[in-house]
Order: C-alpha cells, then structure tokens, then sequence
C-alpha cells in the first residue's frame, strides 16, 4: 500500500487576556489590526493583503520571503474564506496557502472567546490537511503560537491607546 499523501493534524491553543472579548474580537475582525499582527514579519514583505469581515467574505494576502529567509524570494499566498461569525464570540474560516503558486496546505481556523472575570480567554483550532512538501504541522503550530503572542502585543497595544 502507498504512503500517505496527505499529513492531517489539529491542535488547540488558548490565551488568556487581560481585556474584555469585545477588545479582542476587534483585533481579529478589523482589517487593519490584523495586518499589524498577522501579517507583518520579519522573514517577509506583505503584498495585496484583503479582508471583507462578513459570513462569506474572502481573506486574501500575498507575501514575499526576504533574502536571508528559507525561500528568498519566493511568494507565498492564501486565500480563505468567513464561514461562521458571532460577534465576540467566535470566528470560523477555511483558508489554503501555496507557494509560488503551488498549493501545499488546507484549514480550518476557528477562534473562540470565551469571557473570563475582567478579561477573557482564546480558544484558537487550527485543523489542517498538509500537501508533499509543506511546512507541516508542527511547524504550522510554531507559527501560529508566534502569531497569537503578537495578537496578544496588539491587543495590549489597543488598551494602553484607550
């Protein structure tokens, strides 16, 4: 029998925060503040980068490596789309990637907040079919926890300005 082409995987994070739900479910659904904590990095320069927050609307971004990163030069895509919205509560997406126009990963995002005394607390799944010659699920939950901590710094960012 062949080898498995396909690696599937879930995991969970959660993350408390020191605000109220509404504060982080901002964070997640306003366009420009996800493209500060999303977005942005060092290993790459974001492109076109679009978001319509609303039941069907598509998340789209474009990046390019930097030199000194794993593929410099290299393009790196993903296209999703909204499938479930409950205002400060939760947020559910299906998004793939594809480098260089070469699609090597599917997911299922979901994000979940829950209120907790003053502040809140995150349930962020992430269930991902991974294609040959991905980043994998261990590395994909690397990235996600370094994303969730800058989420974090922006919604810290966000109440300090309030």
């Amino acid at each position: 029998m062949a080898e498995p082409t396909i690696v599937h995987s879930a995991f969970v994070i959660e993350q408390s925060y020191a605000a109220p739900p509404a504060r982080l479910f901002a964070a997640l659904s306003d366009p420009e503040s996800k493209r500060r904590w999303y977005h942005h990095g060092e290993n790459h320069k974001v492109g076109d980068y679009r978001m319509e927050f609303r039941v069907g609307g598509v998340e789209e971004w474009e990046a390019t490596f930097n030199a000194g990163s794993p593929f410099p030069g290299a393009r790196l895509a993903s296209r999703g789309v909204i499938l479930d919205i409950v205002p400060d509560a939760r947020i559910v997406l299906a998004a793939d990637m594809s480098l260089e126009q070469r699609r090597f990963s599917v997911s299922l995002i979901t994000f979940e907040i829950a209120a907790e005394g003053a502040g809140c607390r995150l349930f962020f799944t992430h269930q991902g079919a991974f294609f040959e010659g991905s980043d994998g699920p261990e590395r994909r939950e690397e990235g996600w926890r370094k994303l969730l901590a800058r989420l974090k710094l922006e919604v810290e960012r966000v109440a300090a300005e309030a």
